[in-house]
């Protein structure tokens, strides 16, 4: 009750998003429609978890940033746009159906089967478009694509403007849900779905088209990129993570991946 009367006060509207306060991949994040259903992932979740709002923009793209700490202003280093698990009706194909006719779909059958049940069964009218998993996550279902061919000094500028208000923030991606491009690159029409700090990835590695050498090349230059930073920032006066901090965080880690993973 104390946090359905949270949502209220907040002026969070249904259908909105529960999701593990420290997630992977996409796990336990759901589309909630009903207070029934937010009890229901209540007395589920053994973890902390957040609730946003349903953002009502439909493009998404993960935008990774760098920045030195010598430096006043950093740069993009990547761009992934993202396909959504979306079918389109036919006026004669049930749900289930249009799922079957994509291999990348049928991989997230059995979890769109828990969480629609017998809707799949439904026929979709023709031309209706239906958004089955409205986050992009590749784990997902969602198909990422290589977009770093959008970096332009305006939207570098507007990602400048925003990662100047985040104190000591130097890498990591920003998900963000935009109406259109040119809109982004101004600074219009967006909202950020969540910022990932050192634990990031350069997610346009996951581009169909690109090799498993691409990625590895991509992954070693931003881990670079992070081992400068990390350097940078010691001689600043910030202390390297020790060892033994370091193994209990992977421990809490590897507690919390167990909890949400087949949530």
């Amino acid at each position: 009750k104390k946090i359905v009367q949270e949502v209220i006060e907040k002026e969070i509207y249904f259908p909105l998003i529960a999701k593990p306060d420290i997630g992977l991949r996409g796990s336990g994040v759901k589309k909630i429609h009903t207070v029934s259903e937010l009890t229901n992932y209540m007395e589920k979740a053994d973890f902390d978890f957040l609730l946003q709002d349903l953002i009502p923009f439909k493009n998404e793209v993960g935008i990774f940033y760098v920045r030195h700490p010598n430096e006043k202003e950093g740069r993009i280093t990547g761009i992934v746009s993202k396909e959504f698990l979306t079918v389109v009706g036919d006026g004669v194909s049930t749900i289930k159906d249009l799922i079957n006719e994509t291999p990348r779909f049928q991989l997230q059958l059995e979890a769109l089967q828990e969480e629609y049940g017998e809707v799949l069964m439904d026929v979709l009218q023709k031309d209706k478009v239906l958004n089955l998993v409205p986050f992009g996550n590749h784990a997902r279902g969602a198909k990422f694509l290589d977009g770093s061919h959008w970096i332009t000094p305006k939207l570098t500028q507007t990602i400048n403007r925003i990662c100047s208000q985040i104190p000591e923030f130097y890498f990591g991606r920003f998900d963000i849900m935009y109406n259109s491009f040119e809109e982004l690159e101004r600074g219009e029409n967006f909202q950020i779905v969540e910022l990932n700090g050192a634990a990031s990835e350069p997610t346009h590695i996951y581009d169909p088209k690109h090799s498993v050498w691409f990625a590895w090349k991509e992954l070693a230059r931003h881990i670079t990129y992070m081992y400068e930073i990390s350097v940078a920032n010691h001689k600043r006066g910030f202390p390297y993570l020790d060892y033994k901090a370091g193994i209990n965080q992977y421990r809490l880690h590897l507690d919390q991946n167990n909890k949400i993973l087949n949530f």
